[in-house]
């Protein structure tokens, strides 16, 4: 009986080795810096660092843009008061006389003469 007991302890001793076995090759196949779940992440991460520094070349461009922008409303509402006064004092100007009018040429009405039934053949 004891013979049987120690065969069958060697049989599960050696099925858990074959199991431990197939699951370190499938670990390391999922492991796998090529194929595996490994590679995936080594491949997100230098995705993500590339995304990352695009996001902040990105966010530097906008900031350069939105100060060109402040400078180009500051200057266009600089204008648009100079135009306030210019035409503010457009108002103050004495009227100008009206440059005087020509008249357009005119053709002479066309004349027609009727021939008197002199001329024709009956």
């Amino acid at each position: 009986m004891e013979f049987v007991a120690d065969l069958l302890l060697v049989a599960g001793a050696l099925g858990a080795g074959v199991y431990c076995f197939v699951l370190s090759r499938r670990l390391s196949r999922f492991n796998d810096l090529e194929n595996g779940i490994g590679g995936a992440v080594a491949v997100l991460s230098s995705q993500v660092d590339d995304l990352t520094q695009t996001l902040t070349s990105a966010q530097k461009v906008a900031e350069s843009s939105t100060v060109s922008l402040d400078d180009l409303t500051d200057r266009a509402e600089q204008v648009a008061r100079r135009l306030e006064l210019l035409v503010a004092s457009m108002h103050d100007l004495p009227a100008a006389e009206a440059p005087p009018q020509h008249k357009p040429k005119t053709r002479p009405e066309a004349m027609f003469f009727r021939h008197g039934q002199e001329g024709h053949q009956q």
